[in-house]
């Protein structure tokens, strides 16, 4: 089974024709092949001429030398923001060729993150998201069993295609070492290293409940501060991300706690909170991929009460609340909590999405029980 085409293929190549683009993500999420294919060839490899990798010494002077390949529409810079003047010296080959060339510059160590270093790019470029694979892009017939898979090997193409167990957990404990003793020391000042892998370590055990900081800066014996900093670090290797709680006048909110999910949903062991966190990508994929390509200004957050009544997931657009999502493994009826809150917010639409195949409510009531196949297929989620 393979995907159609990754999700972001068009959007890229329309946005080459005026614009630099800018592809984010995380390593090995498929960002090398997408940009690849942007190139319009079927097969078109790392060998391409077009293709300069900054990790690569020879593509490395060819880039400070300024010597780019002649006669290629798209170029691609890929890993090129581990160089400091980067910025500079991408604005300088925009300005200079972008009447002969397009530009598509990859990076999986938070690119959105190190672009802001400077505004010398304002206005040149398009920025997008890569996300790890989703049922939808496996094809128009996706099923429970295609569900399943994706909750054991997760949306990273390369254990999700091969499917099996024992090559899974050797890449997941390479991936996270490589992560930690790679990116994180080539990218971050951060001495106690040892440390931030027994967080990464731990943070499993978190998903799907407000997440403590005191907690973690008790348990790593370390400062409330520093606890912040680490997670923060991880949010920009693209390891995990953090949603907000939703405030609003209605409810007696909780305000300060955040919940913590995974890029790699395949790392949580719980089989519930595993579930949850697929559909939090999901979810976080679709805000990104509609804040990417139509501008809105999209947030994912979670609804949780002094009374600790919570829905999972609510998604925003502009800063109206869209949908609320609550995730559950199995068929169930719908919530009492969608009744209470419904009575007291202005969110006009309540799902609950499991992994079984109940399937009733309507649109009049405000409260759907679906499938998550069927979820994502009705709400067009990419």
């Amino acid at each position: 089974m393979r995907p159609r085409e990754r999700y972001l293929l068009n959007d890229l190549k329309t946005d080459l024709k005026d614009r630099m683009v800018f592809l984010g993500g995380p390593r090995q999420v498929g960002k090398t092949t997408l940009a690849l294919q942007c190139l319009g060839q079927k097969a078109a490899k790392e060998s391409h001429a077009a293709y300069l990798n900054w990790d690569s010494l020879a593509d490395r002077k060819r880039i400070l030398e300024g010597h780019l390949p002649s006669r290629q529409p798209v170029v691609i810079f890929d890993e090129i923001h581990k160089f400091g003047q980067w910025r500079n010296l991408v604005k300088g080959y925009y300005d200079k060729h972008k009447s002969k060339a397009s530009f598509l510059v990859t990076g999986s160590a938070r690119l959105d993150y190190y672009r802001r270093g400077g505004d010398s790019l304002q206005g040149r470029y398009h920025y997008y998201r890569l996300f790890p694979l989703s049922l939808n892009e496996l094809g128009s017939q996706t099923s429970i069993s295609d569900l399943e898979q994706l909750l054991k090997f997760g949306g990273f193409p390369e254990p999700f295609f091969k499917s099996n167990a024992r090559f899974h957990r050797r890449w997941l404990r390479e991936y996270g070492a490589r992560v930690i003793y790679e990116d994180l020391r080539e990218l971050e000042n951060v001495r106690d290293v040892s440390k931030i892998e027994l967080l990464l370590n731990h943070l499993p055990d978190c998903i799907a409940s407000p997440l403590s900081i005191r907690s973690l800066s008790l348990l790593l014996g370390v400062a409330h501060e520093t606890v912040e900093s680490w997670i923060s670090i991880l949010e920009r290797l693209y390891v995990a991300f953090r949603i907000p709680p939703y405030g609003h006048k209605g409810i007696r909110a909780v305000k300060k706690e955040n919940k913590l999910y995974f890029w790699d949903w395949s790392r949580v062991k719980e089989p519930g909170a595993r579930f949850e966190n697929l559909v939090a990508c999901q979810l976080l994929k679709y805000c990104c991929y509609v804040e990417d390509t139509e501008g809105y200004d999209m947030s994912l957050q979670f609804i949780r009460d002094t009374d600790k009544r919570e829905i999972d997931f609510v998604v925003l657009k502009d800063g109206s609340p869209q949908f609320a999502i609550e995730c559950k493994l199995s068929d169930t009826r719908t919530s009492s909590k969608f009744e209470y809150f419904k009575q007291r917010t202005d969110i006009p639409r309540f799902y609950l999405t499991h992994a079984g195949k109940a399937d009733f409510g309507n649109e009049s009531t405000g409260q759907r029980v679906l499938p998550f196949p069927t979820f994502c297929q009705e709400l067009g989620l990419p």
